[in-house]
């Protein structure tokens, strides 16, 4: 007879079973972030509306002193912190003291969307369970579904004893120069933390929940070639050389032949060259002159690559650099410079343990598993500046499409289930022994 309940239970969809495993304290957070959802999307709604493009000091700011009193009502020590010196508004930190000695935990999210002001994408519509606007998912999604997390650890008394720093960085989007200042406060509480936990979008594939434990560097390169000039009658001559042009492309196709391993991508995104080849001051436009009859004594190329991880990241600068060093072309010279600006995080095995306890909560909510995201399909983010030094774990928030564009869009229902899974975790690595 309790064998054809528990059949039909399982049939039934098998909620009941898989929320018996749910402690009271977590049954409480799932009733408060139900009950908490609409208020939670009106806050959302609230800063969306609040332009905050990067480079919108003044609405950057703007967004973290809306944000700020919600921190405060949950017992947070909330400061900010300028980044005049890297040209960007700044940073927001909220820090929560919970018992000694258990598990230290970095929250991480930001304030700043790629919308600047005139923009004109600026307003949160929404239409039931979705809704549009600039940065609704990346990453004001995100921050509204760390804040109900929150807000529900704190009514099933939980949040008491979570040890817990936040940092919402205002330069995500265009981080500030140098990052060595932009991301200090970030890397100092990477440094302390023993988890991180990223709440920006949710990863989907095939309507299927994904859990993302790594992602890719995003580094950047210019190669600049050097060559005679001279009438073009003369070229491949011994005296006149080959010219820059030639040199640049010898170099071009050894890297698309030489470079090609697991996980790397690279790209040549902007080339020019002739009698001259001026880069501007944002490094995105190459102004060039010269004839067809005229040997180019100079040509520039930019360009990326991405990598899976640090060590990767050196051995393709290394391959790069020795490509650029050798066999040049008669009469040439090349030289490349590296900016290494977003980090990897590589999927460690700590990763992979925070995933495989994430996904023990979605079997006592009755979710389905989510299985790790391929790390080539999620690009380069703020975490990366800590993986070095914590664990961590990627996509608490919202699942969405077209971020980064006008037709960025948020699916809202996907706050819920988001929000449980991180109070719910935040809960659970709470009442563990911390490592550091």
């Amino acid at each position: 007879m309790v064998g054809r309940l528990i059949a039909a239970a399982l049939l039934l969809g098998g909620s009941s079973v898989a929320h018996a495993a749910l402690s009271p304290a977590e049954h409480k957070i799932s009733a408060t972030v139900e009950a908490g959802y609409e208020p939670a999307v009106a806050l959302l709604e609230k800063i969306v509306n609040q332009n905050s493009g990067s480079m919108n000091l003044a609405g950057v700011k703007a967004v973290a002193d809306m944000l700020r009193p919600e921190y405060e009502a949950l017992g947070f020590s909330v400061s900010w912190v300028p980044m005049d010196a890297a040209k960007r508004a700044g940073h927001l930190v909220a820090v929560h003291k919970g018992k000694a000695g258990s598990t230290k935990m970095l929250l991480i999210g930001h304030l700043d969307t790629v919308f600047e002001p005139d923009s004109p994408f600026q307003t949160f519509k929404r239409d039931g369970d979705f809704a549009s606007g600039p940065g609704v998912s990346d990453d004001k999604g995100g921050v509204a579904t760390m804040i109900l997390a929150l807000k529900a650890m704190q009514a099933a008394g939980t949040l008491k004893n979570a040890n817990i720093e936040v940092v919402l960085t205002g330069d995500e989007e265009d981080a500030g120069d140098p990052v060595s200042i932009s991301r200090a406060d970030l890397v100092a509480a990477g440094k302390r933390a023993d988890v991180a936990l990223d709440f920006e979008g949710l990863s989907q594939e095939n309507g299927q929940d994904m859990g993302s434990i790594a992602r890719r560097s995003s580094n950047s390169w210019t190669l600049t070639t050097t060559g005679k000039s001279g009438h073009s009658s003369g070229i491949f001559s011994e005296k006149a050389g080959d010219g820059a042009i030639y040199e640049l492309a010898r170099i071009i196709v050894a890297f698309r032949k030489e470079l090609p391993e697991p996980n790397l991508t690279f790209n040549v995104g902007l080339i020019g060259g002739g009698q001259s080849a001026d880069v501007d001051k944002d490094g995105v436009r190459i102004a060039v002159t010269g004839k067809t009859n005229i040997i180019p004594p100079i040509a520039v190329a930019k360009g990326d690559f991405r990598t899976l991880s640090e060590e990767q990241t050196k051995r393709v600068q290394a391959k790069m650099q020795a490509i650029v060093d050798s066999g040049h072309l008669n009469g040439t010279s090349a030289s490349i410079a590296f900016d290494l600006g977003y980090p990897s995080m590589a999927p460690t095995e700590g990763n992979k343990a925070l995933l495989v306890k994430l996904n023990g909560i979605n079997r006592d909510l009755g979710l389905p598993e989510m299985p790790a995201l391929d790390p080539l399909k999620r690009g380069a983010g703020d975490i990366a500046f800590v993986a070095a030094d914590t664990d961590g774990l990627v996509g608490l928030g919202l699942a969405s499409s077209g971020d980064h564009s006008p037709a960025e869009k948020a699916d809202l229902s996907t706050m819920k289930r988001q929000a449980k899974r991180a109070a719910m975790l935040m809960t659970r690595l709470s009442a563990e022994k911390g490592r550091k």
